[in-house]
């Protein structure tokens, strides 16, 4: 621990042990993955919380070796054994993006939102906006920052299967026909949500590698047919769950973009249900929502006008 110590010290890096961990230090080389919670807090008087993982509703997942934007963060979780909880002090200046990209994820965006058309980092950092206030002003008056970090697990290169921000291209040119039919299995269990999750994922991967690609080329379509039968399998979860203003986002562009043209491709593919039916039942249930609606409002106004007639002095 002496030599962890002293390693990070000539990095520049001060640490504070909290509570011990259990076991013997994990060998954390190159695909190693390390779960835990994090708390990011400005070092001066305030001490304000920038971000807190807990509050997202899931820990961070880091894979040692792929290059993530905090290398900071690779040293000092390889410091650290499961159950252990500490604290470290060290200036990193690329945070804010980072934690931009973090807050885009948490929130469903793209993490690289706001990022493809600049110049570079500094040239971001001297005339853009990151849309946070506490992110623009560290940006602008950097300083060291803590890293509250509690470790829950750390599992050894190929003993968990990879998310899909974490494959290289070919590993999610791979994954995805697997993932779809993990999605088809849960959704035939019965298990709706986690198909949604997993319907999700592989879409995630076959955008990102749409990304790379020049929109219309013939790669680049052929990826957006892959993406349509997992979005409809998507949209049908979220029928389930009664989520019918996305679902009738998500069928209306599908429909506007192709005009009948994949219709083939649909019916040919592992979607779950013909998209007309789909459709049909959607506005059916739109329907029959805002006359349920409709009959709350009447009710409400009709115990309004009894409670008013019984007012005194009328």
């Amino acid at each position: 621990m002496a030599d962890l110590v002293k390693k990070l010290r000539a990095e520049g890096i001060e640490k504070r042990l909290v509570q011990e961990g259990t076991g013997e230090l994990p060998d954390f080389r190159d695909g190693t993955k390390a779960t835990f919670h994090f708390r990011t807090l400005r070092s001066d008087e305030e001490g304000a919380v920038l971000d807190d993982s807990r509050h997202r509703g899931k820990p961070m997942e880091l894979i040692l070796g792929k290059k993530f934007k905090l290398p900071v963060w690779e040293t000092i979780v390889s410091t650290m054994r499961p159950g252990e909880v500490a604290e470290f002090l060290c200036h990193v200046a690329l945070y804010p993006l980072v934690s931009k990209s973090l807050r885009n994820i948490a929130a469903g965006k793209d993490p690289l939102e706001g990022q493809r058309h600049c110049c570079g980092i500094a040239q971001m950092q001297e005339h853009s906006s990151l849309g946070h206030a506490d992110l623009d002003e560290l940006q602008r008056h950097p300083q060291p920052l803590i890293f509250h970090i509690e470790m829950i697990k750390v599992e050894a290169p190929g003993t968990y299967q990879q998310d899909p921000w974490a494959m290289s291209d070919e590993e999610k040119i791979k994954a995805v026909p697997l993932i779809h039919e993990e999605g088809n299995r849960l959704y035939r269990e019965g298990r709706v949500k986690e198909a949604a999750t997993k319907y999700y994922d592989a879409i995630a991967c076959l955008k990102n590698l749409q990304m790379k690609e020049q929109p219309g080329s013939a790669d680049w379509i052929q990826l957006d047919l892959q993406i349509t039968p997992l979005l409809l399998n998507y949209c049908q979860c979220k029928l389930v769950a009664q989520e019918y203003y996305e679902v009738l986002d998500h069928c209306s562009s599908i429909l506007n973009k192709y005009e009948g043209e994949c219709q083939g491709h649909i019916h040919n593919s592992d979607a779950l249900w013909p998209s007309a039916g789909l459709l049909g039942t959607l506005f059916s249930h739109l329907q029959e929502e805002e006359e349920e609606e409709k009959e709350e409002e009447e009710e409400e106004e009709e115990v309004k006008e009894e409670e008013e007639g019984r007012a005194p002095g009328l």
